[in-house]
């Protein structure tokens, strides 16, 4: 059951938090391309905490660019921040498919810089929502 708006963004916004925790421990110990698909899916969920908190019921899609300009009803600092963080959205679906990539698999693909870059772009999106919701 759902609590409040702000407690169902916080909610979110902790999840976003935990899965960040998890994501640097995967670019630390070689899990590239995990780390990079994890990055977009804090970022996700971070700005999917934000649009809760503003009291949407149903929130759905995966993309960042698209979440991003949704926030961007309530906070028109995220039409400025999408130019940074929609790179993650190219994170969602090869980083976890072979047929996503030609001739090789997301595990020969990712690098240490690929993974270190997502997890900092997504650490931006977690830090930029906890600001805007004083949590």
């Amino acid at each position: 059951m759902r609590g409040s708006v702000s407690e169902e963004g916080r909610r979110w916004l902790e999840q976003a938090i935990e899965d960040l925790r998890w994501a640097k421990h995967l670019a630390d110990a070689g899990g590239y391309h995990i780390a990079c698909f994890l990055a977009q899916q804090v970022a996700e969920k971070a700005l999917k905490a934000f649009i809760y908190a503003q009291g949407e019921e149903i929130v759905l899609g995966h993309s960042v660019e698209r979440l991003c300009r949704a926030a961007s009803r309530w906070e028109p600092a995220f039409s400025e921040a999408v130019k940074r963080w929609s790179v993650l959205d190219g994170y969602y679906v090869p980083t976890r498919y072979p047929n996503g990539l030609p001739d090789s698999i997301p595990a020969h693909v990712y690098t240490r810089d690929s993974a270190v870059s997502a997890v900092a772009l997504a650490e931006d999106v977690v830090n930029f929502v906890r600001s805007k919701l004083a949590v």
